[in-house]
Formats: structure tokens, C-alpha cells, sequence
């Protein structure tokens, strides 16, 4: 482990963390090394395909923890839990940045995860620049957010938004069944039509001039939201807008990566087809796939 790192206990009984003493923290970064992004499994693909097409010469390390997705319908504390034993894995990985590319994850392990990693690298979630986005373009009344149970009951959404606009309103719905949908290869299909049809019907959506895709799986079923609506709502997802926020965050500190042919891996807790027929979906060359057991 590289020697500014402070080394953690884990205990996976409680699922506590003891943090034990730790060198002198180092401001030192080689813009070189690569970016750290994570996820419970597919949906972080589609937010580290972005984040290649704006950053073309960055090196990604992705980690997706298909052995516990999906997130949404864990306690806030395994989900806690899972992020630090990640966030601690990029960080071996030499990773400059940690991008928590899982909405759930987002809502509930972001202050947890930035308190770990305690300044060493920046740490960006999938919410804060989505809202920002929303709240400086385009004139809404209505803003519908659709996620996993773990998110919406978190309401983060809603209350980020509504602490920047207090008179925008904001509808809420969970949508449970999307993200195992998709993790299985069901989207731009018959089936996938249905399901997404029968929740964006949902009374709590009546209205809306824009919906948040707050799944970072969810852009895969992007045009299907947007064939339901027949372009009468704006759709937003977060891949897009977070690797901008990530290339701003990297050129203001100096640490975007120069000319070279970026290296990547892409790391799994648990070996699943689905996963690897994904990839190639993202990234047309052939990705291998590594597990990476690190509940052990």
C-alpha cells in the first residue's frame, strides 16, 4: 500500500472501520496516475464511457461490486461500508480522483467516503453536478426524479434542489425494478417499453417539463424515457454533465493527464456475463475483466 495512505481496519462482522495512525498527509499528485471510478455494477459504465470521450488521454480504474448490487435496497450502512472498502481498493490503486459513479452511493456514503479518503484526492459524486445543471439552464416549474429506493428515500434531490430554488417542485418516484432490468441486458426492448411505461405513468409525474435519470444505469434506457414523452420533457441524465464536472475539477488543479495512450482496468467483485457484454457495449476493444475479492 503506498506509504501515504492510512491503513484501516475493516471488520466485516459489523461492518466497522477503525482508522489507525497515519503518515503526514502529502499534497503530491502526478497527473498521470488514473482515475478511480465505482459503482454497484453496469450503470458506472455508462459515466466512465463519458468521462473517456471528454478525457480522452485519462487512464480509468473502474470498479464495479456486482456482488452486492443493486444498491438501492440496502441499509444505508452496508452501502457505507462497501464505498469505504472501494474507495480504500482505488486508492491502492494510485487513483488521483474517486468518482462515486452510483446515485445511491452518492446519497448515502459521499460525506463517508470524503472523510475516509480525507483530502487526499477529490472526491466527486453523481448529484451535486446534476442539480447545479438544472438549477443554471433552462427555466422549469416542475422537476420529476426518478431512482432507486435507496435514493429516493434519501430525497436528496429534492432538498439539494429545492435549498438552490425553494419555488421549484419536485416529484419523486422509485423506480426499484429499472436497474436490475438493465443489469440484466433488458433495455430497447418490448419488455423494458412496458415497465418504463408503467412507471413514468405514475400520478406523481403529471406534469413535469423535466425528469432526472437518477440511476447512473439509467442513461441506457435514455432514448426509450425520451420516445415515451415524445420530446415534451427534458431528459437529464448524469453521465454527461459529471464528466464535464470531472474535467473542470482536474484542469483547475493541474492534474489532467498529457498525450498518452490511457491504460484501463476494469474490476469486478463477482463474475457476471451480463457485465462483460456491457463493457463491449461501452468500449468497442475488447475489455478484460478482473475480479477483485476484496470483501475478504
Amino acid at each position: 500500500m503506498p506509504s501515504n495512505i492510512p491503513f484501516y481496519i475493516l471488520h466485516p462482522n459489523n461492518r466497522s472501520i477503525t482508522a489507525m495512525p497515519s503518515e503526514k498527509k502529502t499534497t503530491a499528485n502526478s497527473a498521470n496516475r488514473p482515475i478511480g471510478i465505482f459503482d454497484s455494477g453496469i450503470g458506472g459504465l455508462t459515466v466512465a464511457n463519458a468521462i473517456q470521450k471528454e478525457l480522452p488521454y485519462e487512464s480509468l480504474v473502474y470498479f464495479g461490486d456486482t456482488a452486492h448490487l443493486p444498491y438501492g435496497d440496502k441499509s444505508p450502512d452496508s452501502i457505507k461500508y462497501y464505498s469505504i472498502r472501494i474507495a480504500q481498493f482505488l486508492l491502492q490503486q494510485q487513483c488521483k480522483m474517486i468518482v462515486i459513479a452510483c446515485n445511491t452511493a452518492s446519497s448515502l456514503a459521499f460525506e463517508t467516503v470524503k472523510s475516509f479518503v480525507d483530502g487526499k484526492v477529490p472526491v466527486i459524486n453523481v448529484i451535486d453536478p446534476v442539480v447545479e445543471h438544472v438549477i443554471r439552464t433552462g427555466k422549469r416549474k416542475k422537476i420529476g426524479v426518478i431512482g432507486t429506493k435507496g435514493t429516493i428515500k434519501s430525497d436528496i434531490y429534492a432538498k439539494k434542489i429545492r435549498s438552490r430554488n425553494s419555488k421549484l417542485d419536485v416529484a419523486s418516484l422509485a423506480t426499484p425494478l429499472l436497474a436490475p432490468m438493465i443489469e440484466e441486458g433488458f433495455f430497447n426492448n418490448k419488455i423494458s417499453r412496458t415497465v418504463i411505461a408503467s412507471y413514468l405513468s405514475s400520478r406523481k409525474l403529471a406534469k413535469i417539463d423535466s425528469l432526472i435519470l437518477a440511476c447512473t444505469h439509467y442513461p441506457l434506457i435514455k432514448k426509450e424515457v425520451e420516445e415515451y414523452y415524445e420530446e415534451g420533457v427534458e431528459i437529464v441524465d448524469s453521465a454527461g454533465v459529471v464528466a464535464a464536472h470531472v474535467k473542470e475539477v482536474l484542469k483547475k488543479s493541474k492534474q489532467l493527464a498529457g498525450k498518452k495512450k490511457p491504460v484501463h482496468h476494469f474490476y469486478v467483485s463477482d463474475f457476471t456475463k451480463s457485465f462483460e457484454e456491457s463493457t463491449k457495449y461501452f468500449f468497442k476493444n475488447k475489455i478484460h475483466l478482473e475480479k477483485a475479492d476484496i470483501w475478504t
